[in-house]
């Protein structure tokens, strides 16, 4: 029986997070998780009820008055969370499978024609894949399932037995929700994309082209380097040329398989396609082999189930005018955690940020964004956005070690990576994508001018090989325009102290 009374226990800690200042109560989700004891990963926005008349923020915890405060029921703290908080899939989910359906069915019939009474009773059937002893709606307005004012809606889809309009923008195998914040409102409202295309359009064409090839490789490389590979200069090569095709093709699991082909270029030490056992991101303890995971990727068994929703919540959201930044963080995000594969799959995700942009129409055609990097700029960040997955979710994965030092899970995880909130992740990739739009983009199309400049002043100076020149300007690109005196006794050391200077000077002039 869960007990909803707080008056009578001084909660002083809650899932490892401070707790609520005293004489305040707990409301919504985070009432529910600890009435029902549910194992979930704590939600990042938990609600409570204050002592004093002003709402207020305090850490994670958004405080309200208690004018605000639920009836201590189910029925109270169910309307609290969907009112307030949002539509949450993991808790909601969580708790449907430890309260009897007649619990429901009584909140359905007290409210038959309540607008979160609904909402509620299509929840239950659609997380639950079973209806309940309750006859078809016939009355009300239809009532949309996400609040936009809260969270990012999908498509809307009529349900016209509970007379609710379903706007998840996932599936039920693959649903991530994003929250409305004030950071993420503030970068779709500066239209990033017009911003690029703007930007792009005025640079010449050759310039373009030049940049284009310069950054897939760049990016390319960068992409290894997360991984903390160096591989040689024709894999890299390689690689970006498969960016290069990003947005060409609709993804599938087939395309991901492929993709993993053009990475994993020598599969002698793996199994290709989808996993047959467990798998993990981390270290192994150095003396006995022993797993020591930050991340533990889905079960083998649940794969097909986990890529199948993922694709079918792709081909429903390209359907829509869902923002492309959102969705490539859906996917992107939601791939890698996943972790299908035994290798590559770091690689494919950041590719899948570049499939959706390019699809979508973000990026001009033929222009791939070097995400990765920016990333790579921003890798600690990037660790802790991933982390702020992964980690939560430690506690609630039981496992054991494998003879070949792997994992083997023991219980049902499959619902810690078809619902999750993508709000962290949604706001880095932004901060990616408009550092890509106002500075990666704008800074290299700009160089490459520069460069022009500067490379056919050398050539009306002096009669050197378009080889030499393009070396000496990298040179003096890479020691604050200066000729190091390593480089003037050896490559350069046939030029002038006067045409060193003088190149010196044009070098500063133009970049500086």
């Amino acid at each position: 029986m869960a007990h909803y009374n707080q008056n009578s226990q001084r909660i002083t800690i809650f899932h490892g997070f401070p707790a609520l200042a005293e004489g305040s109560r707990l409301a919504g989700y985070s009432a529910l998780i600890s009435a029902h004891g549910l194992k979930v990963p704590v939600p990042d926005h938990l609600c409570g009820i204050g002592t004093k008349h002003k709402k207020y923020d305090y850490e994670r915890w958004h405080i309200f008055t208690p004018r605000h405060a639920p009836k201590d029921t189910l029925h109270g703290h169910l309307v609290f969370a969907l009112k307030y908080e949002g539509v949450d899939l993991a808790v909601l989910n969580a708790l449907f499978q430890k309260i009897e359906p007649e619990e429901i069915q009584e909140i359905i019939l007290s409210e038959p024609t309540g607008r979160y009474s609904r909402r509620l009773w299509f929840l239950w059937e659609w997380l639950r894949d079973e209806q309940l002893d309750v006859e078809d709606a016939t009355m009300g307005n239809f009532v949309p399932l996400i609040d936009r004012k809260l969270q990012y809606e999908g498509r809307s889809y009529p349900s016209k037995r509970h007379r609710v309009r379903n706007n998840l923008p996932g599936t039920r195998n693959f649903s991530p929700l994003i929250r409305k914040t004030e950071k993420l409102e503030k970068f779709i409202g500066k239209k990033l994309s017009e911003t690029a295309m703007k930007n792009i359009g005025q640079a010449h064409p050759d310039l373009l082209s030049r940049a284009a090839a310069f950054l897939l490789f760049k990016d390319s490389k960068a992409s290894y380097t997360i991984e903390g590979e160096n591989p040689p200069h024709n894999r890299i090569e390689r690689w970006g040329r498969a960016i290069g095709e990003a947005g060409k093709r609709k993804i599938s699991v087939l395309e991901l398989a492929y993709l993993q082909q053009i990475v994993i270029e020598d599969n002698r030490f793996i199994t290709p396609g989808l996993r047959k056992e467990g798998g993990f991101v981390g270290e192994h303890d150095r003396t006995t082999g022993m797993p020591m995971p930050d991340h533990i990727s889905a079960c083998a068994n649940d794969l097909n189930t986990l890529l199948s929703g993922l694709i079918d919540t792709y081909e429903l959201l390209c359907k829509d005018d869902f923002d492309a930044v959102l969705l490539a963080t859906i996917l992107a995000f939601g791939f890698v955690f996943i972790h299908p594969f035994e290798d590559g799959n770091g690689r494919i995700h950041r590719y899948l940020f570049h499939h959706l942009l390019a699809e979508k129409d973000f990026v001009p055609k033929g222009l791939i964004f070097p995400v990765s990097a920016v990333i790579l700029a921003r890798i600690e960040e990037y660790r802790k956005v991933l982390e702020h997955f992964s980690k939560p979710r430690l506690d609630h994965i039981e496992w054991r070690p494998t003879e070949k030092n792997n994992i083997e899970v023991l219980n049902e995880t499959i619902d810690l990576y078809r619902y999750f909130d993508a709000t962290k992740q949604a706001e880095f990739f932004f901060e990616c994508v408009e550092e890509t739009v106002n500075k990666t983009l704008p800074e290299e199309i700009e160089y490459l001018r520069k460069y022009d400049i500067l490379n056919e002043f050398i050539k009306n100076h002096i009669d050197m090989p378009d080889r030499l020149v393009d070396l000496l300007i990298r040179f003096l690109s890479q020691n604050d325009g200066k000729l190091s005196k390593r480089a003037r006794r050896r490559e350069f050391e046939k030029l002038t102290d006067d045409e060193i200077r003088v190149i010196e000077e044009k070098y500063a002039e133009i970049f500086d």
